[in-house]
């Protein structure tokens, strides 16, 4: 076979190699032939797009979304009155450099990502047509990452929830809980403050407990999936009945986290901090703070498996400092 080798490679614009919104991404295709080689065109072609797709069999679909398309010919075909014509460029035995650039868009498109709803990619393709041959091609994928979007009302300010809950089986009395967070946008590797205020008129002692977790949530055609996944749990001190206590929680963002998307018309990638109290024969309802995990440009190490197993779900009480998250993503 006269081509041994057909390849794209192309240059890492930081030590994390990520790129973003307007970032000109520079590489080269690389063709070695045994011998001399007649070639047609060469085509150097970037996309970035998504599918998004059910796990219920039920309500099942698949959609799909195009973020933006780049042509590039590193080699045309020769073309006479608006038609092309058989032409051909001849190449020596041995190894050819053809150089490339393209710019990213700088627009708002979703991060690269990729679980069991929906697959997020951004990547170079080239093709090389050869006279009375079947097209060559050679593909790569490089990780995009959305700048943050800072435009999200209340993003970076402090917040504020608040739940009742009356005590009616085998008990009597309510139980208030005003839940203060420092600000709901965090990036990778910060930390959150957490207040909890619990005024306990109950004749039951109550535990405040809080919940991390991830949503995946795959949409169209009407029809949405959901997947949640539970990230971390922690526990307070319990307060007792007639008494008031405040709980101070700090939590730590893993750097290994994926950041949230948000931009993306086909799927959700979401985090909720739940607080609630644990009452004997009560369900309490809690407060549900949104968190927007954002991504930390400085440092983007990759993104952790995204499937959290049963052992990596684990409850840490009491918490006073922020949980040891080796336990929760080993390397």
């Amino acid at each position: 076979m006269p081509i041994a080798n057909f390849a794209i490679e192309y240059d890492a614009v930081n030590q994390q190699n990520i790129f973003t919104n307007g970032d000109t991404v520079r590489g080269r295709i690389i063709v070695e032939v045994l011998k001399e080689t007649r070639i047609k065109s060469l085509t150097l072609i970037a996309k970035g797009k998504g599918e998004a797709h059910s796990s219920n069999e039920d309500s099942s679909f698949s959609v799909y979304d195009k973020y933006y398309t780049i042509k590039r010919q590193i080699l045309a075909e020769a073309r006479q009155d608006g038609e092309t014509f058989e032409s051909t460029k001849v190449i020596s035995q041995g190894r050819h450099v053809f150089p490339f650039s393209f710019k990213i868009p700088d627009r708002e498109m979703p991060s690269s990502f990729k679980c069991a709803l929906c697959e997020i990619v951004h990547k170079i393709k080239a093709e090389l047509k050869q006279p009375m041959k079947l097209p060559r091609k050679a593909e790569t994928y490089f990780k995009f990452v959305s700048k943050p979007t800072m435009d999200i009302t209340g993003l970076m300010v402090p917040w504020h929830g608040s739940n009742n809950t009356s005590v009616k089986f085998f008990g009597s009395g309510a139980v208030a809980m005003d839940v203060y967070s420092d600000r709901i946008g965090c990036k990778q590797g910060e930390t959150l403050q957490i207040r909890v205020e619990i005024l306990n008129h109950s004749t039951r002692s109550v535990t405040p407990i809080l919940k991390f977790y991830l949503k995946e949530n795959s949409h169209g055609h009407g029809l949405q999936s959901i997947i949640v996944k539970k990230i971390l749990q922690m526990e307070g001190k319990a307060v007792a009945s007639s008494r008031k206590g405040t709980v101070m929680k700090t939590i730590a963002i893993p750097r290994r986290l994926p950041p949230s998307i948000l931009n993306c018309s086909i799927f959700r990638l979401e985090y909720e901090l739940k607080v609630y109290l644990d009452i004997k024969y009560t369900i309490d309802e809690g407060v549900t703070i949104p968190i927007v995990v954002l991504p930390d440009m400085r440092q983007q190490p990759n993104p952790v498996a995204f499937d959290v197993t049963p052992q990596q779900q684990a409850t840490l009480q009491p918490l006073d400092s922020p949980p040891a998250y080796e336990t929760l993503f080993p390397s």
